[in-house]
Formats: structure tokens, sequence, C-alpha cells
């Protein structure tokens, strides 16, 4: 990997103002203590039942008009605490990440939380931001106390996580790639035999790591930011995940390259507690509509527009 920046000014910029208060009012993440390498990942358990993990809950009914949720659902509930909490991160570029000039956390994942809270209060902005750690994404609404209402992180709907929590509809397709040195002749997994490859505590990339037949070192860190720090300075061979996310660590380095078909698919969806299948299905409503009236393809083209011409929205699959 000769000539690899050891630290990009992108990625400083964006390291320097994890502490800024954004005016969105992201709560920051708790200090972490490192994440050890990690040779070994279980995967999910074998007594998961199958499922559609594409499938969730049908819209009931046309969406309430703004600020008149239903009496006694969640909705209501929400609108009287007066914001909606988001979970999610503050270090994936083009989907939530801190803008280095305004200290907002912004991109693909926050705008969907915007469409959200404008649904239900009539003002994209009712949104408060609550960082979290990625590997608590789906633990995070049994937490005591807990106030986040749903979580938008880049995250793969599967049939382990649908046992800890509810899905909405896909709202993007997106596969697992590499990353790696611009000087690199590595084209997969397969090139990668006994070498360090870096994914985000508590994903399905780092499973897939361990799973590769050609026996690469998964490598754990605490966020994607973590991981490109840790290629950028010789930790490890290579950083493996959506492509979507890899295109934004991508830009922060001049010498890096995402490379590799995808070798798996990876469903995004909204996270939301059990305990609130009417808020679901009302995520799922103003999903539809964003499809219909052209705000997912235009929420696309603001953000992944790198990635080439906006796609046709994930179609939604319902139970």
């Amino acid at each position: 990997m000769g000539g690899r920046l050891l630290r990009t000014p992108a990625l400083l910029a964006l390291a320097g103002l994890v502490a800024v208060a954004g005016c969105t009012g992201p709560d920051p993440a708790p200090p972490a203590p490192p994440i050890a390498p990690a040779p070994a990942v279980s995967g999910p358990a074998a007594a998961t039942p199958s499922c559609d993990p594409r499938a969730s809950f049908r819209p009931q009914g046309a969406l309430p008009a703004p600020g008149r949720m239903p009496a006694g659902s969640r909705m209501a509930q929400i609108q009287k605490n007066g914001r909606l909490v988001l979970g999610t991160s503050q270090d994936s570029l083009l989907f939530s990440s801190r803008n280095a000039f305004t200290g907002r956390v912004e991109g693909f994942d926050i705008d969907m939380g915007r469409l959200i809270a404008q649904a239900i209060f009539g003002d994209p902005d009712k949104l408060r931001i609550k960082v979290i750690p990625h590997e608590d994404r789906t633990k995070v609404f049994g937490q005591p106390g807990n106030d986040v209402d749903l979580v938008i992180n880049t995250m793969t709907a599967n049939c382990a996580r649908w046992q800890e929590v509810d899905f909405s509809t896909v709202y993007l397709e997106t596969g697992q790639r590499l990353l790696v040195g611009k000087d690199s002749t590595v084209d997969g997994l397969d090139d990668l035999g006994g070498q360090g490859v870096c994914a985000a505590a508590g994903s399905t990339s780092l499973v897939n790591i361990d799973k590769a037949p050609a026996d690469p070192v998964p490598v754990a860190k605490g966020g994607w930011g973590e991981c490109l720090v840790a290629f950028q300075q010789n930790e490890v061979a290579a950083v493996s995940t959506d492509d979507t996310i890899l295109a934004g660590l991508a830009a922060q380095d001049p010498f890096a390259k995402v490379v590799g078909p995808r070798f798996t698919e990876e469903p995004y969806g909204i996270a939301i507690s059990k305990e609130h299948p009417d808020l679901t299905r009302f995520v799922n409503a103003v999903l539809e509509r964003s499809r219909a009236d052209g705000t997912w393809r235009s929420t696309y083209d603001r953000w992944l527009s790198a990635l080439g011409p906006a796609p046709r929205p994930p179609a939604a699959r319902y139970r």
C-alpha cells in the first residue's frame, strides 16, 4: 500500500468536529474502549427462523395529516414529546456524518428520518439525533430510559435481527465489496487470505469476512471512520462493507479505491421497537409515498449520485 496517506484532511476535519454541537442537537456517543482484532466472529444462531427479511407490515389506511396523529398511537406520543429521536452514527459519509462547516449530522439516512419527522409534525427539523454505538443498533430499544424512536443507520434487515426489532420496508439495496489501496491488485476476499480486513463491530460485514473460504482475518472497529484510519495506518489490508458506505470512505482518501463485484445482498431497513407496530406501519406509508412522489429519487440524487444514476426505489414487500 505504498504512498497511502495516514490521515486525510477530510477525515481529520470529520474527527475534529465530533464534539461540535449540530443544529439538530445530536447526543454524543459514550467513549468506547478500543476493540481488538477479531479473528473469529460468531454468525447468526443456527436456530434463527427463516423469513423474508424484506417483508414488513402493510400500512393501514391513508397517512394522517401532520400534527394530527391518531389518539393512543406511538406517533401521537412522539408528537407529544416534541421531537422524533433518531438513533444513528456520525461517521458514515453520505449517510450520517457531521458536516465540517455546519456541525450538522447529515446524509441519506438523516433525510429518511427528516421525511418521517415531516409526516408527524409537518416540520422535518423536529428531529433529534442520538449517536449510538454501531453494535447497539438492535439493542438500543431495550435499554432502560432510552428514548430512541427508530434507528436509521445503514442496517441490513435480516432474519436474525428481525428477532430483536421490527424493520420497515427496504429503503435502499446495496451489497458488500472491498476498499483497498489504489496500487493494489486485490479484487476480492479470495486475495486476502491471512490478511486483516476491517469492518464495524456488530455488522453483517464482519460476519461475511469471517465466513470467507480464503480465511481473511476480520478486524472489528467501533465504526467505519475507525476502519478507515486503521487502513490508512496499514493496520489492515482492506475495509469491507456495503459499496455505498465504501464510496464515502473512498471520497476521503485519494489513495483508496473500491474493487470487486458485490458478493452479498444488503437490504437496508429502518429499525423500530417491536412494541410499536403502528409506528412501523406509519413509516412504511411514508416510504411508500416517497417512492411515488419522487422524494426518494431526489434524496438519492442529492447524496448518492457519485454511484451513478438513481435506480428504481426498492419495491415494498409486505407480510
